[in-house]
């Protein structure tokens, strides 16, 4: 395996048996006949289910299938495929959509992590050319300094660890929300719309590159569904917000996506 998991339990190095996982404490994690490994410990667990639900995930591919999302997805594979990585790792990948399309674009060996079963599943049924994992991504299950270039859709940004998992000059490749993504549907359930500003740089990186990526689409009743339901801000919708959606028909949608590329500082390195 050219980049080794680490055991969450004791964060020594893994190393594949047999299709098991086992370090030299003898902790063992067995390969799912989907072909992903299941890395989170109950005590990482912060529910039962963490992480998106059946139905967020079902929603999200169902959106991704229709292609709206397919400039964001080769603008990121792109950027990543110009650093000629060798080890790469998407943090919270979700169901695989920009995980696969990352390993097409380059030749490294590509890892998907994400707390959600469902979701991982769902992407090493289909994608196999990657490899994927369910665990927590404030406490990714990699050896330190293990990856040319780390990749966060849509996630969570853990300072400490995102320098931890990064090899020196490491690149760090972000994609969030632009200034009015969703405005249209978020006019729906909020008095005023404030406008998303671009991230910071994470302690331990600097700013090289940041793109903003902008279209405007016209969707139906059932795609502008999906989309919701797979976003966080689902849970505001309340039963009239629906109605006045569907009622509506086809409704134009801002997509805007800040895609952003940081380095890591070799000086930092402690």
């Amino acid at each position: 395996m050219s980049l080794d998991y680490q055991c969450p339990l004791c964060q020594q190095s893994l190393e594949l048996h047999a299709k098991v996982l086992k370090c030299i404490n003898n902790h063992s994690f067995d390969t799912a006949k989907e072909g992903y490994v299941n890395l989170l410990p109950v005590q990482q667990k912060n529910s039962k289910q963490p992480g998106d639900n059946l139905d967020m995930v079902q929603a999200r591919r169902a959106f991704l299938t229709t292609g709206h999302y397919q400039f964001l997805q080769h603008a990121v594979a792109q950027r990543v495929a110009l650093q000629a990585p060798q080890q790469v790792i998407d943090l919270g990948c979700g169901e695989g959509f920009y995980t696969h399309a990352i390993a097409n674009a380059c030749t490294a060996h590509v890892y998907g992590v994400d707390i959600s079963k469902s979701a991982v599943k769902y992407a090493a049924k289909r994608y196999s050319n990657c490899n994927f994992s369910v665990a927590s991504i404030s406490q990714a299950p990699f050896n330190d300094g293990s990856a040319d270039v780390l990749v966060s859709i849509f996630a969570p940004l853990f300072d400490a660890e995102l320098a931890r998992l990064a090899k020196p000059d490491a690149t760090l490749v972000v994609a969030s929300p632009g200034p009015w993504h969703l405005k249209e549907l978020k006019h729906y359930i909020y008095r005023d719309v404030n406008a998303h500003t671009p991230i910071a740089a994470p302690v331990g990186f600097e700013l090289i590159e940041q793109t903003l990526l902008e279209q405007q689409i016209s969707l139906p009743f059932k795609d502008v569904k999906n989309l919701i339901t797979m976003t966080p801000f689902a849970w505001k919708f309340r039963p009239e917000h629906w109605q006045q959606l569907e009622q509506q028909g086809e409704q134009v949608v801002t997509l805007s996506f800040y895609v952003s590329q940081f380095k890591r500082i070799t000086d930092s390195l402690g």
